[in-house]
């Protein structure tokens, strides 16, 4: 099975999806990475899910990606007698403190004095999803004074975003540290982070996965915008999660803001998805409207690594048509004229390293010579990573002998892998390098290829070769 799209698209699993036979059919339809959302799957549940997706492995004979999505911190204010809520008007003094006897419509219990102590003057408080909104007029750790700003009814347990302020705490959980390990354990392939704000966050996961996995960082809050270039740095890949970003900032910032974090994502070569509201119409209609197409459109034109779909295919009412609409429209999209003119003006200069200057020579041999395919023997999956961030015109075949980094780069713009057993010599791997482009339908009997490789075979990081193969009539390969 190949996709005749460069763009990858990820599924949130949910009630919806949750059978093998709809995945398989969600699969069938253009999904290449299956998403589990932590905040809704017991961990005692996960090593089923994922032994379901991996059969889907044996039927399609294709590696399938699972991204594990950690719940992160869920901010909420306490408990309100009465009704459970009341009405705060606009102007009105209202106090979120640390008393945990019942709120009332001039004070609320705020369970969580990391944010009372990190709080300041004129910074602003949203709750219950940007409906309501105030601005702190005097701070200490134990209560804040605020004055509101956007009036609305506020009852018990609604959440509370912070746009304007640093919590002094990791963006993990207990509950994301138990997750992140169990996902880990049970063998996902990307574990993505909520609400991180700082680098270390970042940090902190990877200390827990220790390798099992790849470690993506969502971008939902304007902390994190601050200190974007920190973050992609120290992540695998970026998620762009526009939902809670569009609570916390303008909403008219929000699509600037999701290009600067697309464009800065492949200039340092980290996957980057797109995700949140991309087809919601879809969730009770079996069609999109059109600004949604056009959204989508967007992120393929800009180059993104993959889109996502959340309640669409969790809970909503048309799965496999919201999928099958995504994979329309990429494709229509990538056979655009302007499309290869508007990813060229985007391609960054590489880095002064052996293997990023290997990986811009294939790209430019693979032009010049209007080659269809450029095969890559990589065992980490970093020589995949740097040819896909060159945005070639030819489809990146990664050849590895690792079961896990071939789901891995099921998440890459462009990748298409195939495991393999490691390449013996020289002659074995332009030779397998050819029948496998042959085998997966990007080459033909005639045609020539890219061989990209590291010498000596099976040394992670050591990609140090360059070479055109031509596809002789027994698939075996000249220089």
């Amino acid at each position: 099975m190949r996709r005749e799209r460069r763009i990858k698209i990820i599924a949130t699993l949910g009630p919806a999806s949750a059978s093998e036979e709809m995945c398989a059919k969600l699969f069938e339809a253009g999904v290449d990475v299956f998403r589990i959302n932590m905040s809704h799957t017991q961990r005692e549940t996960l090593p089923e899910r994922i032994a379901m997706l991996r059969r889907l492995e044996e039927k399609f004979h294709r590696p399938v990606g699972i991204l594990a999505d950690l719940q992160g911190p869920k901010l909420r204010v306490g408990q309100f007698g009465g009704d459970g809520g009341v009405m705060l008007e606009k102007n009105a003094r209202f106090v979120l403190d640390s008393d945990p006897a019942p709120g009332d419509v001039k004070r609320v219990y705020l369970p969580h004095p990391e944010i009372l102590s990190a709080l300041e003057p004129g910074h602003s408080l949203i709750l219950d999803d940007g409906k309501i909104r105030l601005v702190v007029e005097k701070a200490s750790p134990k209560q804040a004074v605020t004055r509101v700003t956007v009036a609305g009814r506020l009852s018990s347990r609604k959440g509370v975003s912070l746009p304007d302020t640093t919590i002094p705490v990791s963006a993990m959980t207990d509950k994301d540290r138990s997750d992140a390990e169990a996902a880990a354990e049970a063998g996902v392939d990307w574990i993505a982070l909520s609400f991180v704000q700082r680098p270390e966050d970042m940090a902190d996961l990877r200390k827990i996965v220790r390798g099992r996995a790849l470690a993506l960082a969502k971008i939902e809050k304007p902390q994190a915008v601050l200190r974007l270039e920190e973050i992609i740095e120290a992540s695998d890949a970026i998620m762009v999660a526009r939902g809670d970003l569009g609570v916390e900032m303008p909403l008219e910032k929000v699509p600037g803001t999701q290009k600067r974090i697309t464009r800065m994502a492949r200039r340092m070569g980290k996957p980057v998805v797109v995700a949140t509201q991309m087809l919601e119409s879809m969730i009770t209609a079996p069609v999109p409207t059109r600004a949604e197409v056009s959204d989508v459109a967007t992120a393929v034109f800009e180059g993104a690594d993959a889109v996502m779909l959340s309640a669409e295919s969790a809970a909503g009412q048309y799965p496999i048509e919201a999928v099958a609409m995504m994979n329309r429209i990429a494709e229509e999209v990538e056979n655009e004229s302007i499309y290869r003119s508007i990813l060229e003006s985007q391609r960054a200069e590489p880095e002064a390293t052996g293997a990023d200057a290997i990986a811009k020579a294939a790209h430019e041999i693979a032009e010049a010579l209007h080659l269809k395919a450029i095969t890559a023997w990589t065992s980490s999956g970093s020589t995949a990573f740097r040819i896909a961030r060159e945005r070639p015109n030819s489809t990146v075949i990664a050849l590895t002998p690792n079961r896990g980094t071939a789901r891995r780069l099921t998440l890459v713009w462009g990748v298409h892998a195939v495991v393999t057993k490691d390449a013996s010599d020289i002659d074995d791997m332009a030779f397998r390098a050819c029948k496998f482009a042959v085998r997966e339908g990007y080459a033909a009997v005639g045609d020539r290829i890219i061989v990209v490789a590291g010498v000596p075979f099976g040394t992670p990081g050591a990609t140090n070769m360059v070479r055109i193969a031509f596809i002789a009539k027994e698939h075996g390969a000249k220089a």
